[in-house]
């Protein structure tokens, strides 16, 4: 199984609806994407202190590689993707991603 966490670092003048609009058509990704177990996003609360620069951010669980790379192609997650991309700091560097597998 994987786990991928994507982490959030918003423009300085992007309001949290941005976010909320590609949530929702993730949300709709998991819903019929076959190998997506999970999606779940919200506010990071940094708790350690340790990622401040990443107030939001979302994980999704797949089965398997193949799965996780099915979502890559998918079309809506591309365009989720790209309004992401167009609302964070410096564009695709202000977007942390990791996949860990469990």
């Amino acid at each position: 199984m994987l786990i991928h966490t994507v982490l959030l670092e918003p423009a300085s003048d992007t309001a949290q609806a941005a976010f909320d609009e590609a949530m929702a058509i993730l949300e709709q990704v998991a819903s019929n994407l076959p190998g997506m177990i999970a999606f779940h996003h919200g506010p990071n609360r940094d708790f350690e202190k340790k990622s401040q620069a990443y107030p939001y951010g979302f994980t999704c669980m797949f089965e398997d590689q193949a799965a996780l790379e099915a979502y890559a192609a998918d079309p809506e997650h591309q365009r989720a993707g790209g309004m992401l991309v167009a609302n964070c700091r410096n564009g695709a560097d202000g977007i942390f991603v990791s996949d860990l597998e469990v």
